[in-house]
């Protein structure tokens, strides 16, 4: 769980971090840096509140853990966390390389306004936003006891990473490929969504929720158990594993390993990434037609132009 807790608060904080950074930036190239404290002020009011969240959201799981229910919210909070992180996967791939353009073009809205209460509200929105996403990922990976996601050392030095990061971003002349960045990390955490859906399919069949036509397509634990304990069992019994159950647990944690997984398991995993791929190429190919024709549009209205200024010319 460290390394997935690592994955969430560096991607989520950076983002945040990010879009802050620019926000003062632009502000301090207007010579507008009053409204840096209100900033910061919101800033501060979306932790606080992504906190009161965490909080909240612990409270509801616990109750559905006393009505004997928590296999519901769990398989719930596993497959809207796939959603969302996939939700994740399509705007980095779409509009990673506008998120400048776009808030500044915000900022300058609200600078022009005046508008002191704007500036706390955009900035506690874009904030408050990554930390109910961090919130709920939290849940879905730690199976509902989001504290000691939120304790563990992932989670802490994936703030720090984050800081350092866009520290050296934003305050140094060091160059960092964001576009290697995004596509690294939109590639695990499509991987991270991939492993949460199956594994609240794997969940909806153990409890009964749905059938399967072959429940164990194939059977690998005596070469990878998926955890520690399968790994005891098998020496208990005279197996010696060829790879630790330690690592088993880490791949079922990030990628929804599973060492003897169902038929519709497999489906869903293979199937997850031909959609998405095909998806994101496709919007991309899209978006490319769309440049290509506002291109060709251009230079005919240009050609049209001419073509008027020559008449205008003859008829002089």
């Amino acid at each position: 769980m460290d390394f997935q807790a690592f994955l969430i608060t560096f991607r989520e904080v950076l983002e945040a971090l990010m879009i802050v950074g620019i926000i003062t930036t632009y502000l301090r190239k207007m010579d507008q840096q009053q409204y840096n404290k209100w900033v910061w002020t919101g800033v501060a009011g979306a932790v606080i509140s992504s906190l009161g969240v965490a909080l909240l959201f612990q409270v509801v799981l616990t109750g559905f853990a006393a009505m004997s229910s928590q296999h519901y919210m769990r398989i719930s909070i596993m497959l809207i966390s796939s959603v969302l992180l996939t939700q994740m996967v399509l705007w980095m791939a779409d509009s990673s390389k506008e998120i400048a353009g776009k808030t500044q073009d915000k900022i300058n809205k609200i600078v022009t306004a005046g508008s002191v209460l704007g500036m706390v509200v955009h900035a506690y929105l874009v904030v408050l936003r990554e930390g109910v996403e961090t919130v709920f990922f939290f849940a879905a990976i730690s199976h509902g006891d989001i504290s000691q996601a939120i304790q563990s050392k992932g989670a802490l030095l994936g703030v720090i990473a984050a800081c350092v990061l866009a520290w050296v971003i934003f305050r140094t002349t060091v160059r960092v490929p964001l576009k290697t960045f995004f596509t690294v990390t939109g590639f695990l955490i499509m991987m991270m969504a991939a492993g949460l859906l199956v594994q609240g399919i794997g969940a909806m069949q153990d409890y009964g929720f749905i059938g399967s036509l072959n429940k164990h397509v194939y059977d690998i634990s005596t070469i990878l158990p998926e955890h520690p304990i399968d790994e005891a069992h098998l020496r208990r019994i005279g197996i010696e594993p060829l790879i630790s159950g330690q690592i088993g647990i880490f791949l079922m944690a990030m990628f929804g390993y599973s060492s003897s997984p169902s038929f519709e398991e497999i489906v869903a995993y293979i199937g997850y990434f031909a959609v998405l791929i095909w998806w994101i190429r496709f919007r991309k190919g899209n978006k490319g037609q769309e440049k290509n024709e506002i291109a060709a549009a251009a230079s005919e209205n240009k050609k049209d132009s001419v073509s008027l200024q020559e008449k205008v010319q003859i008829a002089k």
